[in-house]
């Protein structure tokens, strides 16, 4: 348990400062409202995590340890967009229409009230 911990945790650090220094640079960079670091590191990490996944599927190309390294811990450290993505292109697989449309909507509209609710904790305390 505590190898897996410390791939995870590798992973997870090494995907945190590449985010950091992403949105970093578009920080400083572009005059745009829009949140293009965001935006880029999320749509970057799901095309990372469907390789990832992808290559893993192929066969004995990565070891579940690497896999785990490269999926739980980069993109999860990067971003956990690509985890959510991946989850919705498996129930699409599976044809798990009603899961998949529950699963995105909820995920979206609770993080935002999720985002809403941390923001008015702080303003009341």
């Amino acid at each position: 348990m505590f190898k897996t911990l410390l791939i995870c945790g590798t992973g997870g650090f090494i995907g945190t400062v590449i985010r950091f220094l992403i949105s970093r640079y578009f920080q400083e960079n572009s005059l745009s409202l829009f949140p293009w670091g965001t935006f880029s590191v999320n749509i970057i990490g799901s095309l990372l995590i469907g390789l990832f996944y992808g290559l893993s599927e192929r066969g004995n190309i990565l070891s579940p340890e690497i896999l785990l390294f490269l999926t739980v811990g980069i993109c999860g450290g990067f971003t956990t967009f690509s985890t959510l993505a991946n989850d919705s292109y498996i129930l699409m697989q599976g044809k798990e229409w009603l899961k998949l449309s529950l699963y995105t909507s909820l995920s979206f509209f609770l993080g935002l009230v999720a985002v809403y609710l941390g923001r008015l904790i702080v303003k009341i305390f």
